[in-house]
């Protein structure tokens, strides 16, 4: 097995406390919180779970797994991971995870994650897609007053990941909840014609959360377009691969005098309540700053290929050197990502907590 360097300051350790077979491909992972480190894992309804799973070729490899469970329901960390083809953390843990096995984690993150449980939502997911509108769903019943419609594509009628789930929250809030299974073997594959037409009567001004394949995705989004709906209003959920290894310690190399005589900048950085004023390198990302002083920035891939270190420009300006996830519209409100970040100004301020 290939050595990996050392593991980070952030890095936590979970032990799984149970697995459920959902389906005959999909399995939730329960995690025990360890007693004490509850703020660690402390997170909201939409976020995700980085597990670093083993691997003969390269030691470990990261992937990123949405929490089903819910943060005001559940005291147990719970992710859900459906068996892939060629998907080689999925099917690891489908196969290897069992109860007593100590897993390294990072802290819960994303920004898939609602500002108000009060409001009416749409929902849409397909397949494992179902795994973060569980966590919205689940919450918003328990601590919100709103109505919600829920749209769950899947092959057929085996392949429907909480179905038992489902209809026992339909029972408990029948004025709340309305839940539409399409199935592929019974209507074949949604256009978005027929999803623009079923959400129509209620899509004005709801927010809507999407998550599934990305084919399904674009066709929901062009739903909800011709149904009226507010674009703004529409949220996504994106994975892709981790290439890099976001365990590894971080390591701020000196770099020499550019000759512009320009010396760090001022980052002011809001994050659970608290303030941080950090030097910032204008070379340096402003995510690895914060990690090499002991401030636990959320993240998880560091290559700007996922939403976990989000956080939203409230002064000065900044360049991204990349971005593959945020969509225009989320760039517009300001968002930015914090592995990807280098100041242009002499003073930045950011803010972690909205």
């Amino acid at each position: 097995m290939t050595d990996t360097p050392q593991l980070g300051s952030f890095v936590r350790e979970l032990t799984i406390a149970e697995v459920i077979e959902e389906t005959a491909d999909a399995k939730s992972i329960v995690f025990d919180i360890p007693e004490g480190s509850e703020e660690d894992f402390r997170y909201t309804p939409g976020q995700f779970l980085t597990l670093r799973i083993p691997s003969e070729q390269t030691g470990s490899v990261a992937r990123c797994y949405s929490l089903s469970s819910s943060p005001t329901e559940d005291t147990r960390l719970q992710v859900t991971v459906k068996r892939t083809v060629d998907g080689y953390g999925s099917n690891w843990l489908c196969d290897n995870a069992a109860a007593g096995q100590k897993m390294h984690v990072l802290a819960p993150s994303g920004i898939f994650t609602p500002k108000d449980l009060d409001q009416d939502f749409i929902l849409l997911a397909a397949g494992s897609g179902i795994t973060p509108v569980m966590s919205i769903l689940r919450s918003a019943l328990a601590q919100g007053t709103g109505h919600i419609v829920m749209v769950y594509a899947n092959r057929d009628e085996k392949s429907v990941i909480f179905k038992d789930q489902l209809q026992q929250l339909q029972a408990e809030h029948p004025d709340r909840l309305s839940v539409l299974h399409w199935l592929e073997s019974v209507s074949g594959i949604p256009s978005a014609e027929m999803l623009g037409n079923l959400l129509q009567p209620v899509a004005a001004k709801r927010h809507s959360y999407m998550c599934g394949p990305s084919p399904f995705m674009e066709t929901a989004k062009a739903g909800l377009r011709r149904s009226g709906a507010d674009m703004h209003l529409i949220h996504t959920e994106v994975f892709s691969s981790i290439e890099g290894d976001p365990f590894a310690e971080i390591v701020i190399e000196e770099t020499p005098d550019d000759g512009s005589g320009e010396g760090p900048a001022t980052a002011t950085v809001e994050l659970d309540d608290e303030v941080h004023e950090v030097d910032w390198p204008r070379n340096t990302p402003l995510l690895d700053v914060l990690l090499s002083k002991g401030i636990n920035a959320p993240f998880s891939c560091r290559q700007g290929e996922c939403s976990a270190c989000a956080c939203i420009l409230k002064s000065g300006e900044v360049e991204m050197i990349h971005n593959g996830i945020l969509d225009p519209e989320e760039v517009e409100e300001g968002y930015v990502l914090g592995c990807q970040l280098l100041p242009k100004t002499d003073h930045v301020e950011i803010s972690y907590s909205e």
